[in-house]
C-alpha cells in the first residue's frame, strides 16, 4: 500500500499537492502546523479541505515555540505585512519565518515514520522564489539526507511544484478539475483572507499574476506543465 504525508497549510500550493497526491497514493495523511501564525484561519481551512478532498487522516501539531523564537510579520502583530513590490524578494524578507520548514519537515518525517509512509510531499517552490532559503531544492535534499541518517529510515521528500511557476501550478489544479476549489477555498494571503485574498501582499500578487497568465495562455501553460511533469 502506497502512503504519503502531505505538509498541508490549506494554501494554493499545498492544496494542489494534496489534490495530486490523492490520485497517486492509497492513503494520504496530512499534517498542519499551528505555529502561532497571524492568519490562523488557515488551520480551519486546512481541516475543512482535508475532509472535502478525502484525506485518510489529518493531524494538527502545536509548534507555537516558533512564534517565540522566530520574529516575522507572519507571527508578530507588531511587524507589518509588506505590500508587494516589483522585486518580490525584497518585500518578502519580513514574512520569512526562520527554521519553519526545518521544523515542519522534520516533524512530518517523524509522523511518516509512525504511519509507515515513505514519502513526504511539500509544496515549496524555487521557481517563484520569494527570498526564502528553506524553499530551495538543495535545502530539501540536504534535510532529507539528514533525516534519513538520523532516523535510519528511508523517507523521500518530494516537492512537485519545485520547478513550476505559479501559472503552471494553476494549470495543475485545473488538470485535476479542481481549479475553482483552489481559487475559492484556499488561503494563501499573508493577511489571512480566503480566496483572492487582500490583493496587496506578495503572496496575493504572485497568486493573481499566475492565474491571469494561465487564463490568458491556458493551452501553452498546460503544455509547459506536461512537459515539465510528464503528465499525459
Amino acid at each position: 500500500m502506497k502512503k504519503t504525508v502531505v505538509v498541508f497549510s490549506g494554501g494554493q500550493d499545498s492544496t494542489t499537492c494534496l489534490i495530486q497526491a490523492l490520485t497517486q497514493y492509497d492513503q494520504v495523511y496530512c499534517i498542519t502546523f499551528d505555529y502561532g501564525q497571524r492568519h490562523r484561519a488557515e488551520i480551519c481551512i486546512a481541516r475543512r479541505l482535508t475532509i472535502t478532498l478525502g484525506a485518510y487522516d489529518h493531524q494538527i501539531i502545536d509548534t507555537s515555540a516558533l512564534n517565540v523564537l522566530a520574529a516575522s510579520s507572519l507571527t508578530r502583530e507588531n511587524i507589518i505585512v509588506p505590500l508587494a513590490e516589483k522585486n518580490h524578494m525584497n518585500s518578502s524578507l519580513s514574512t520569512f519565518v526562520p527554521g519553519r520548514n526545518i521544523v515542519f519537515l522534520t516533524l512530518a518525517a517523524i509522523y511518516a515514520y509512525q504511519v509507515k509512509a515513505e514519502v513526504i510531499i511539500t509544496g515549496v517552490c524555487e521557481t517563484d522564489f520569494s527570498g526564502y532559503p528553506d524553499c530551495r531544492e538543495k535545502f530539501i535534499q540536504a534535510l532529507n539526507k539528514a533525516v534519513n541518517l538520523g532516523m535510519a529510515y528511508n523517507i523521500h521528500f518530494i516537492s512537485p511544484l519545485m520547478w513550476l511557476n505559479k501559472a503552471e501550478t494553476w494549470a495543475l489544479a485545473d488538470y485535476y478539475q479542481k481549479l475553482d476549489l483552489v481559487c475559492n477555498e484556499t488561503l494563501t494571503c499573508y493577511n489571512g483572507i480566503q480566496g483572492k485574498g487582500c490583493g496587496f501582499c506578495t503572496s496575493c500578487s504572485l497568486r493573481a499574476r499566475g492565474l491571469e497568465t494561465y487564463k490568458q495562455q491556458p493551452k501553452l501553460t498546460m503544455s509547459s506543465l506536461k512537459a515539465k511533469t510528464g503528465l499525459p
